[in-house]
């Protein structure tokens, strides 16, 4: 009903927890220049579908097992940005923050995230971005996208998919083209609902912007200090650049200032 190219089942083992899955093929979203922009346009519309869509929050397994889909709440988004002191500020201080530092990192990430969780909740896939994005030319309109690495799904705020989309750890994606693909969004949602509030949804994309590049920052680091892949550390000019870009926005003041006194290099200077 929705019209999404999500791979289809072709076989399955739910006690060996095993699918065998339509294969999608391998045409990117992206080139070696980076987005493309026709391609991120349709990416940007199966979001706005997606979350124009009143959705189930228990899915269907099999006979008689049911899937609840879980929160994505403040606890977990809170959990998640620990990364950073955890592993990513160690890694750049060579030296670990003082109880007190990440007590302030937790309190100022509380109140910037507070009210987020009473905005409308949709399926959030958590890793909507170019590696799991696949061209089906073939298709038309919004079925050209397909989709992969759903599993973890969860129930979160609909800002979260469209900040991993524009923000995508792997390929820069200029201010320019953030705020057009955004745009974009905008104008799908206000097709299918009048009332849809860009304001806010900007607010609380800024706001999950931010948590989503804190969070990899502290993955990335971690991927090479604790599990020797040094590879990852290419990407972090390109996140910490993310996560400047967003800690502009009012509404991560508090967060922006935590930054600022213990970690610099991640806050805009001032103009």
């Amino acid at each position: 009903a929705l019209g999404l190219s999500a791979p289809k089942i072709l076989g399955e083992d739910l006690d060996a927890g095993l699918l065998i899955l339509e294969d999608l093929g391998s045409e990117p979203v992206v080139d070696q220049n980076g987005p493309r922009p026709e391609r991120y346009a349709e990416a940007v519309k199966v979001l706005a579908r997606l979350h124009g869509t009143t959705l189930p929050t228990v899915l269907p397994v099999a006979e008689g097992r049911d899937h609840e889909v879980p929160p994505y709440d403040r606890e977990a988004l809170l959990f998640e940005a620990e990364l950073l002191p955890e592993w990513y500020a160690p890694f750049v201080a060579n030296a670990p923050l003082a109880p007190d530092a990440r007590a302030s990192f937790v309190a100022a990430w509380s109140e910037a995230l507070a009210g987020l969780e009473s905005e409308a909740r949709t399926w959030t896939l958590r890793d909507y971005h170019s590696p799991n994005l696949i061209w089906l030319p073939e298709r038309d309109g919004i079925e050209r996208i397909g989709v992969i690495d759903f599993q973890d799904a969860v129930l979160g705020h609909p800002a979260y998919d469209v900040a991993s989309l524009l923000q995508d750890a792997r390929v820069d994606a200029s201010a320019e083209f953030e705020l057009r693909l955004l745009g974009l969004y905008a104008r799908e949602r206000r097709m299918r609902d009048a009332e849809f509030d860009m304001q806010g949804f900007a607010r609380a994309y800024a706001v999950l912007a931010a948590q989503r590049a804190t969070k990899i920052l502290g993955i990335f680091a971690r991927l090479d200090r604790r599990d020797g892949k040094p590879g990852y550390l290419a990407h972090l000019p390109r996140i910490e650049g993310y996560l400047a870009r967003n800690l502009a926005h009012p509404a991560l003041a508090g967060v922006r200032a935590w930054y600022a006194q213990h970690l610099p290099r991640l806050c805009p200077a001032e103009s």
